[in-house]
């Protein structure tokens, strides 16, 4: 038999192996990730800071440079405190200031109490609280001086609807705006219905947070409507509470649209000149920036202290 050929048989090839690239060293790689995954970010950050320091920052400090200077035919000077003795002779300073407290006052009757009251009623509807809600925040929407000339055509001494009621039910005449003893209650109830929806709308939404458990356990021990707000509504919105009477407090003292709209700012004896609209005086019809700017500076010292006092009472509550 012949012998079988042997063929030899070939060697696997093995690929040539290919060119490394260089690696990165890992905290390099990651810096370069995080930077851009957060690029965007940082610049709308960037961007609202900015914002923020041009329009909020400069003001403040230059409020403040302004409440200790005086600019006369372009030449500013330094008069350290005249500013402030300025103000504080100004008989028109105090009465501004009682003005304000009885406008802070009668807001926080109306404006925190009246929200509230509505937000209650309003949660206890099974159906329909879209609508209201609507209905409700609707003067939030409206132009303040479409709400404020609606207002205006109520309170009208002659042909005001306000007056038609009152002559329909017997009640003598009134004059709303031209009554000095009626002028600011007038100018809150405006105020009250302008802006009373922001409130509704964030009492509501604290209010349907409220576990409904408490309300059966509170009816098993025979509370009532009132015993119930007082023992379970107050207790578990009482931080919305706190800090919607913070934030009242601080845009009542700052009132100024609703007065000046009505009554032209001042009213009759000046029963509706406020702070604010003390400023808007010394500053554009007196031309005297460092009194508005004193004026203003104290308002801000008295918020502040107002603020950082009620916060610090909170907190000692808390503990």
């Amino acid at each position: 038999m012949p012998a079988p050929s042997t063929i030899p048989l070939e060697k696997p090839r093995t690929p040539a192996p290919h060119p490394q690239r260089p690696r990165r060293a890992d905290g390099d790689g990651r810096l370069a990730r995080s930077l851009r995954r957060n690029l965007t970010a940082h610049g709308f950050l960037i961007g609202a800071v900015l914002c923020f320091a041009v329009f909020s920052w400069y003001p403040m400090i230059r409020e403040f440079l302004l409440a200790f200077q005086k600019t006369e035919n372009g030449t500013v000077t330094w008069v350290g405190l005249d500013n402030l003795r300025t103000v504080f002779q100004d008989p028109a300073f105090w009465q501004a200031w009682r003005n304000t407290l009885l406008f802070t006052a009668l807001a926080l009757l109306l404006g925190f109490v009246v929200p509230f009251l509505v937000a209650i009623t309003i949660n206890e509807f099974r159906h329909g609280k879209g609508y209201l809600r609507l209905l409700v925040y609707l003067p939030v929407m409206l132009p303040p001086v479409a709400s404020v000339l609606l207002f205006k055509y109520l309170y009208d001494p002659g042909y005001g609807l306000l007056n038609e009621l009152f002559a329909f039910l017997g009640i003598p005449a009134q004059q709303w705006l031209q009554d000095p003893d009626l002028s600011m209650l007038a100018v809150v109830v405006a105020s009250t219905w302008m802006n009373m929806g922001g409130a509704t709308l964030i009492y509501l939404a604290a209010l349907q947070g409220i576990p409904g458990e408490l309300y059966e356990a509170a009816e098993l021990d025979g509370a009532g409507i009132l015993r119930k707000i007082w023992h379970v509504t107050v207790p578990q919105t009482r931080l919305i509470l706190s800090l919607m009477l913070l934030m009242q407090v601080i845009a009542t003292m700052q009132v100024f649209v609703e007065p000046f709209l009505l009554t032209g700012g001042a009213g009759p004896e000046g029963s509706t000149t406020t702070v604010v609209h003390l400023i808007y005086q010394y500053a554009f019809n007196f031309n005297n920036y460092g009194a508005a700017a004193a004026l203003g500076l104290l308002l801000l010292v008295l918020l502040a202290g107002f603020s950082a006092a009620y916060v610090k009472l909170s907190r000692a509550e808390d503990e």
